[in-house]
């Protein structure tokens, strides 16, 4: 493949995939996501429907590196709104996954410092505003959520989503 196939592919891949990572503006509101209709199932659950939310959990995040109230238990099945509200003077985000999968993000994060991103799991949120994320926990487990700014989660500002099976 010459150097300028190797370079139109590459920029081709680019261009047709959406943003894996996109933080939205600076407001905490997210950006629009794809207009694909399709709901990505992940370990803890998948996004949940704004009209069948059962519960609303107000999660603070403050610059002591904490999220206030701290671990949660939740029901299966159970789709939960959560309004995340930075109290304090610098960016924080609530990320919802599996360690194995937060500690990942989190390295990326930390080589990657302005790195965006944007799934339905996650609100970055910039201090004194509050962002949302509403979630359907499907699966039975212990899942965590964490803040992946750089250092964050070292710092402490990890903590245990507990879900009961029905």
């Amino acid at each position: 493949m010459t150097k300028f196939a190797a370079a139109a592919s590459l920029i081709a891949t680019l261009f047709a995939s959406p943003p894996a990572w996109s933080h939205g503006d600076s407001s905490g509101r997210k950006s629009p996501k794809s207009t694909s209709t399709a709901v990505e199932e992940q370990p803890f659950g998948k996004p949940g429907d704004p009209k069948k939310v059962t519960r609303t959990i107000r999660v603070d995040m403050v610059d002591t590196m904490h999220f206030r109230p701290g671990n949660l238990v939740v029901k299966q099945g159970e789709t939960i709104r959560f309004i995340v509200a930075n109290k304090g003077k610098v960016m924080h985000e609530m990320v919802i996954g599996t360690m194995k999968d937060l500690k990942a993000h989190a390295e990326l994060m930390k080589k990657h410092p302005g790195m965006e991103h944007d799934e339905p799991y996650m609100a970055h949120v910039t201090p004194g505003r509050t962002g949302t994320i509403v979630w359907e926990f499907t699966r039975a487990g212990e899942f965590h959520y964490a803040c992946l700014v750089g250092g964050h989660m070292e710092a402490g500002m990890v903590n245990k989503i507990t879900v009961a099976a029905k």
